[in-house]
């Protein structure tokens, strides 16, 4: 049987278990032993082992056929270490064969509304998206160097039934204006975990596929549709000044850049047919409240 090595154990990765306990043996890469019982319960061997301290990852080499990389990078800086270490430990022993690696949309920077490939031009405007282009650059450069297939997904926002606004939407924190919102992607966890599975099939060698649906919304319509799915008010608009001086800076970071990430290569090459091909469709199946609880 096969050996899959997930670093970076998050709401992902457990969805993408799921689909691959019993095909596959798995290994999860944790920090501590706190979560050991989980990753166990869900078909996955705990490793011990922080991206950050490179002997402590010294049992990852030669492990694995395929590496399934959705650790975030640092919080501070302009390179991802963590990537680094990571491909550092990789090379010592015999090669993978292929690695995914979960990047961000974020890497274009705000392209004004406009549709965007995935050859569009690289302009990250963030320090958190300029190490993800890092880590896309660390990691397509090793690929080439060594003939591990690497597979890079550049990943939108990402709603699942217990991963939705609702508690900004309680709060009224507000949205920008209709006239002056900015577009925005999406793509359901579990129609993720179905990519990541299926690009081990059928992705092409050093490939970049967006991972979004077929939603064309703005930031506010989407919150307007969550709203209205779970029975909760419209939150409060405001022009993209008063935002500037209103929303968190963390916030201000998505507000701030509008473009729709075309998925004509992942339907085509990974031959993906979305279970949720909008947001429209999964606040479908939501459970909604009981107005009389």
């Amino acid at each position: 049987m096969k050996r899959i090595l997930i670093i970076g154990c998050g709401d992902i990765a457990m969805r993408v278990a799921r689909l691959l306990s019993g095909h596959y043996r798995l290994f999860g890469l944790l920090r501590n032993t706190a979560r050991f019982a989980e990753l166990r319960a869900a078909g996955i061997t705990p490793l011990l082992g922080d991206l950050d301290n490179v002997p402590s990852l010294r049992r990852l080499t030669g492990l694995a056929h395929t590496v399934l990389h959705f650790a975030p990078p640092p919080n501070t800086g302009e390179s991802d270490t963590r990537t680094r270490n990571l491909l550092a430990v990789l090379s010592c022993g015999t090669l993978p064969e292929s690695i995914v690696y979960i990047s961000t949309s974020g890497v274009y920077g705000d392209c004004a509304g406009k549709f965007v490939t995935e050859t569009h031009r690289l302009n990250p405007q963030t320090a958190r998206a300029q190490r993800r282009v890092d880590a896309e650059n660390k990691i397509r450069s090793w690929a080439k160097c060594t003939g591990v297939r690497a597979i890079i997904l550049r990943v939108p926002g990402i709603y699942a039934a217990d991963r939705l606004p609702l508690q900004r939407l309680r709060q009224g924190t507000p949205a920008i204006m209709a006239a002056e919102d900015s577009h925005t992607n999406h793509i359901h966890g579990d129609d993720l975990a179905r990519i990541v599975t299926t690009a081990l099939r059928h992705a092409k060698p050093n490939r970049v596929y967006h991972t979004s649906d077929d939603s064309e919304l703005k930031m506010g319509d989407y919150f307007d549709s969550v709203a209205d799915a779970f029975g909760l008010p419209h939150v409060p608009r405001i022009s993209r000044e008063q935002a500037q001086q209103t929303l968190p800076k963390a916030l201000l970071s998505f507000t701030n850049e509008s473009r729709r990430l075309t998925n004509t290569r992942m339907k085509r090459e990974l031959k993906i047919i979305l279970r949720y091909p909008t947001v429209a469709d999964a606040l479908k199946t939501v459970q909604k409240p009981n107005p009389d609880s």
